[in-house]
């Protein structure tokens, strides 16, 4: 993103980094087994439950490290190319906030456990990635009561204390708010896909905070505004408003104080949704003010060849290689893609179905069509429902067969996915609900031949007669009538056509 001011002689490129927080869905915080808020089984647990000394910070407690969370780390470190630190340590971060109850974080500093990787956004665009350090989330500061009636103070919360925290830092590479949000989206969808959080942007799973700054030339001399760091961004709408706003804010200011960058004078702002402006909060604290040490309580983590071997092993198929697969080896058009990349789940279910025969498009059409009227009506995602990927592959069969009409495909897509019904045979379950098309040709023949005889259609017969295919539709919609549903369309036409021609 570049401006050019005639009038004032200059011109302005943007300039940002992120720094992304994501919560990682493990069962247990990161120094304790207390809960973790951010595994789905406690998202609605009451504030202040999920706590234990360890979290509150009683003196004599001792934090014990949670290794899933470290494998967690290590997986996204590999996914974004990342070296990992074969040895690292845990450091003290001493800074006072009402949520932080130790009034420290136990966080990393100069060792940490993933660095200097890259991520290609597009064929184009290469993000370098700083490091992905380790740490725990601090709580939550509520400024509204319950209900959001408005209070003169603030609610402490600290469900979300000890939470592990996978900070992920970017080289200042992006120049504009597109690259930055298509950066912050594609990582979502990495960090989803590898299962390590639930990817929530409400409840604060993935927090983004960019830090800007404007590179501005005039009269042949370069300036750098002082970089401004947006606080606690959690949607993508909120990304890219801020930076917008602010890359026009700081040329502003450099106009008024000439002020460029130097010691002490990084700062944060917040974001107003409702305003879309950012508005000041403090100067930023530099490293030597956290008065970083090694942690006392802590051994160091050594990440031998074995482990990392069988943390690469575990990696899934990554998001980039399935929606090139699924686009190029399997045909599906983008829109479908999109809606299977959407869900890491249902793209897991999706290739199961796959993998049983049922032709790619063909599998795709049934869940995102079948699949999402049924899991809309139920309030679940399309691979929460209790159908198996077995009994889409015989339900496409039957269809294939010429057993069922699409129509009968769908209801029963949505009695499989009744509880219970898991093991149950889609064509038996077919044939009881009455679902089976008749291609019984005797049976049918007397359908069509009641038709026909019906004097009411005498001038349908006619039409059909004097080659007016669209005529049949009349005759046919009758015969679905007097056979309830089951007789085979296909054959039906067939057979009026050859009557009367």
């Amino acid at each position: 993103m570049t401006q050019s001011h005639p009038e004032q002689h200059l011109h302005a490129v943007l300039k940002v980094g992120l720094e992304i927080h994501v919560e990682l869905a493990t069962r247990s915080k990161m120094w304790t087994s207390a809960p973790n808020v951010a595994h789905r089984e406690y998202f609605d647990a009451e504030p202040n439950t999920l706590l234990d000394p360890v979290v509150v910070g009683m003196p004599g407690t001792l934090p014990v490290m949670n290794k899933a969370a470290v494998e967690m780390s290590i997986k996204v470190g590999l996914a974004l190319n990342c070296k990992i630190a074969r040895q690292t340590k845990w450091d003290r971060k001493s800074y006072y906030y009402p949520d932080l109850p130790k009034n420290y974080q136990i966080s990393q500093y100069d060792l940490p456990l993933c660095y200097d990787g890259a991520f290609d956004l597009d064929d184009a665009t290469r993000i370098g990635i700083i490091r992905a350090h380790l740490e725990e989330d601090a709580g939550k500061l509520l400024h509204e009561a319950p209900g959001g009636a408005p209070i003169d103070y603030s609610i402490v919360d600290l469900n979300r204390a000890g939470t592990p925290l996978l900070e992920i830092v970017t080289q200042p590479d992006f120049t504009s708010a597109d690259q930055a949000v298509a950066f912050c989206q594609r990582l979502r969808e990495l960090c989803r896909h590898l299962d390590v959080t639930e990817g929530v942007m409400q409840k604060g799973h993935m927090r983004f905070e960019p830090n800007i700054n404007v590179i501005i030339e005039r009269d042949g001399q370069v300036y750098k505004t002082p970089v401004v760091e947006i606080k606690n961004l959690n949607s993508f709408r909120a990304v890219h408003g801020a930076i917008e706003h602010e890359y026009g804010r700081q040329i502003d200011e450099w106009l008024k104080t000439g002020k460029t960058m130097g010691a002490r004078a990084k700062s944060t702002r917040g974001w107003d949704d409702a305003k879309m402006i950012t508005t000041r909060q403090r100067e930023k604290e530099d490293a030597d003010e956290y008065r970083y040490f090694p942690d006392p309580d802590l051994v160091d983590v050594l990440v031998d060849d074995d482990w990392l071997e069988s943390i690469r092993a575990g990696l899934p198929e990554l998001p980039a290689a399935r929606r090139h697969r699924y686009l190029h080896g399997l045909g599906l058009n983008e829109k479908d893609t999109a809606a299977l990349m959407d869900e890491p789940g249902l793209c897991r279910f999706y290739d199961d179905v796959c993998a049983l025969g049922v032709e790619p498009r063909r599998a795709a059409t049934m869940l995102l069509n079948y699949g999402a009227k049924t899991a809309n009506e139920r309030g679940v995602a399309i691979h929460e429902l209790a159908i198996t990927a077995r009994q889409v592959a015989d339900i496409a069969a039957l269809a294939d067969a010429d057993k069922i009409s699409s129509s009968a495909a769908d209801q029963l897509f949505a009695l499989c996915c009744d509880p219970g019904q898991a093991d149950a045979s889609v064509e038996s379950l077919a044939e009881s609900r009455g679902l089976l098309q008749v291609s019984d040709t005797g049976a049918l023949e007397a359908y069509v031949d009641q038709v026909l005889a019906d004097a009411k259609n005498a001038k349908i017969v006619e039409d059909i007669k004097g080659g007016k295919d669209k005529a049949i539709g009349a005759l046919l919609g009758q015969i679905m009538k007097l056979s309830q549903g089951q007789a085979n369309p296909k054959l039906v036409r067939g057979m009026i056509q050859d009557k009367l021609r």
